[in-house]
């Protein structure tokens, strides 16, 4: 599907006819109005003279354009290219989305990445229009507009919660990205009726609506959580079709508590558009900072940003999988909340992690019902129990010997892995499938067709979902 829009007019017809399937994969902006939208959006479309395309909300916010009331252009998706692609500007992305520059500055992306801070701005410049601090910036403003339309925060503290720097800063962003103040932003989430819906705290968690673009097949997710939930760490609670998940978070800033709905919400956007939705969630954050993070790791966990077009149209073509793809359309390649973790965890098996996390875990300041501890940390394990693979793998976590980071090359984790003594090469697929992110993976020993790719991570769920194989 992207391979369709190599050039403006065809991105021009995406708009014409309010395909959702794009949205978020570019965005576009009208000269006349000063304002950017996503290609989905309802609004009357400009005449094409007049239209001018962006590869990032970040891109079009530097070139002086305001996000659209209407369709709300930086609530969409995120491009399942960056989540894909394995490439520096790929890596870049997905460490900026997590947080990397507000904590670090471009300098601790530039070292993570292995590159100079002049080579990443210029590679992301001449590839998205926007070097890393406009698209931290983007994302900034889009952390704080959603505490400001969902919690009852102090404007001045939600500022720099969003990771501003200061007060002006913040105004100056949020007046130049949605043409209004902090105060008047969140007096447009108001109802007709006068009614505030800020009936958000930090007590009484964040609401959030995740975004995903196509069909969202919530269940085969929902079962593997289940079968895989560690106590004290996670539960799920409720019968098939409408049940929560719930977890704890280590965070960069403090600690969270996320609850996440099987049932998805649905919506059209404009006559024409594909439909998408959304999963409810509700975050708990010991440190409000932390919401970007907390945000994308949970839609790594459930692989929201994926392309169910792209991965649809190449395995059902597929003899063998047509069946399984019309059965299940939209299927996912869950992903994790917390990459170390995910690594131990595919190591030593749910009852013995339950076990670690009994006996290494950090107990939560305030449980909330079964969940009570954080999963132990790579250094407390290795400290702990030293001996055997499970030692060699937190050690080489812990001092970074492996990297599972958002930004960590794939090969280069593997080979590091690899050279772990006692680590098999199923255990290791299983981590480059769901810690890195990787969606074409085959285990060993599987005879998988090349013609699966670059989904095979996808089409081994299918098998799995149908019961005709299992890992």
């Amino acid at each position: 599907m992207r391979d369709q829009l190599t050039d403006e007019d065809t991105r021009y017809e995406a708009v014409r006819s309010r395909d959702a399937r794009f949205d978020g994969v570019f965005f576009f902006a009208v000269e006349t109005t000063g304002i950017y939208c996503r290609p989905s959006c309802p609004a009357v479309t400009a005449k094409r003279a007049n239209v001018r395309f962006f590869a990032t909300a970040a891109a079009a916010q530097g070139s002086g354009f305001r996000a659209c009331r209407r369709c709300r252009p930086d609530a969409v998706p995120g491009s399942a290219e960056w989540n894909v692609r394995a490439d520096v500007v790929g890596r870049a992305v997905r460490l900026i989305t997590d947080g990397v520059v507000d904590r670090e500055g471009v300098a601790g992306l530039a070292a993570r990445l292995g590159y100079s801070a002049r080579q990443v701005q210029r590679q992301l410049t001449a590839e998205l229009g926007a070097g890393p601090v406009a698209l931290a910036r983007a994302q900034r403003a889009h952390t704080a507009r959603v505490l400001l339309q969902t919690t009852g925060l102090p404007v001045t503290e939600i500022g720099f919660a969003s990771g501003f720097a200061s007060v002006r800063q913040f105004n100056d962003t949020i007046r130049a990205v949605y043409a209004s103040t902090p105060s008047q932003l969140r007096a447009a989430a108001v109802p007709k009726g006068g009614r505030s819906r800020r009936t958000a705290t930090p007590n009484a968690g964040i609401p959030l609506r995740l975004a995903h673009r196509g069909p969202y097949q919530a269940g085969p997710v929902f079962d593997l959580l289940e079968r895989e939930a560690v106590s004290g760490v996670e539960d799920v609670s409720g019968p098939p079709g409408a049940r929560t998940y719930r977890r704890t978070l280590r965070l960069p800033y403090g600690t969270g508590i996320v609850a996440v709905d099987e049932r998805p919400g649905t919506a059209r956007t404009g006559l024409g558009a594909h439909p998408g939705g959304w999963l409810d969630a509700r975050l708990h954050l010991t440190d409000p900072r932390d919401l970007t993070t907390a945000v994308q790791r949970l839609r790594r966990l459930f692989d929201l940003d994926a392309d169910p077009y792209a991965v649809d149209e190449r395995l059902g073509a597929d003899p063998r999988l047509a069946p399984l793809v019309a059965a299940r359309p939209g299927l996912r390649s869950p992903g994790t909340a917390d990459p170390e973790e995910l690594a131990v965890r595919a190591l030593t098996g749910r009852t013995e992690a339950e076990r670690l996390v009994r006996r290494y875990g950090k107990a939560l300041d305030a449980p909330c019902g079964s969940l009570t501890h954080l999963f132990p940390e790579p250094a407390v394990l290795a400290g702990a129990e030293p001996g055997g693979t499970l030692g060699t793998l937190t050690a080489a976590l812990a001092d970074h010997a492996v990297r599972l980071d958002p930004g960590a090359d794939r090969d280069d984790a593997q080979d590091a892995l690899r050279a772990l003594p006692g680590l098999d090469a199923r255990t290791i697929a299983e981590i480059r499938t769901r810690a890195l992110g990787d969606p074409d993976v085959a285990p060993p020993g599987l005879d998988v067709p090349d013609s699966w790719r670059p989904w095979r991570s996808y089409a081994l769920n299918h098998l799995r979902a149908a019961g005709e194989w299992e890992l």
